[in-house]
């Protein structure tokens, strides 16, 4: 269950109004909401409301992935993926993708198949 202020910065992210949605997200997640989380970190990942910053969208990413958001886990995975704020350690992608993808999210699914198609992180599957 979401409190009132979440729902409020929810509702200022879909409008675009990002000053708001920091406003009401920054303090949810530093309380260790990890839905705030999530979305603090989508929102470093994006430059939305805030100077674009790799780095702390990994940071904002990850404390919500170590809470079980699987979207987190997703994106997560994604940047260590690419290397994308964080060295480039396929291992470490398929742990997230892979915590993701038990949980249902399908993007996950993919990326975790992509990587195995691909050997990357995992063993190649020669057959």
């Amino acid at each position: 269950m979401q409190s009132a202020d979440f729902d409020k910065g929810l509702d200022a992210y879909d409008r675009g109004d990002y000053a708001t949605a920091l406003r009401e997200f920054k303090p949810l997640a530093e309380q260790g909401d990890a839905y705030a989380q999530y979305n603090l970190g989508v929102m470093y990942d994006n430059g939305q409301g805030v100077p674009k910053d790799y780095k702390t969208a990994v940071k904002w990413y990850t404390l919500a992935a170590e809470q079980g958001d699987a979207d987190a886990q997703n994106n997560l995975g994604v940047m260590y993926d690419k290397g994308i704020g964080v060295p480039q350690n396929h291992k470490t992608a398929v742990k997230w993708y892979t915590l993701a993808a038990k949980q249902g999210n399908a993007h996950a699914q993919t990326n975790l198949g992509l990587m195995y198609d691909e050997g990357k992180g995992v063993p190649q599957n020669d057959g």
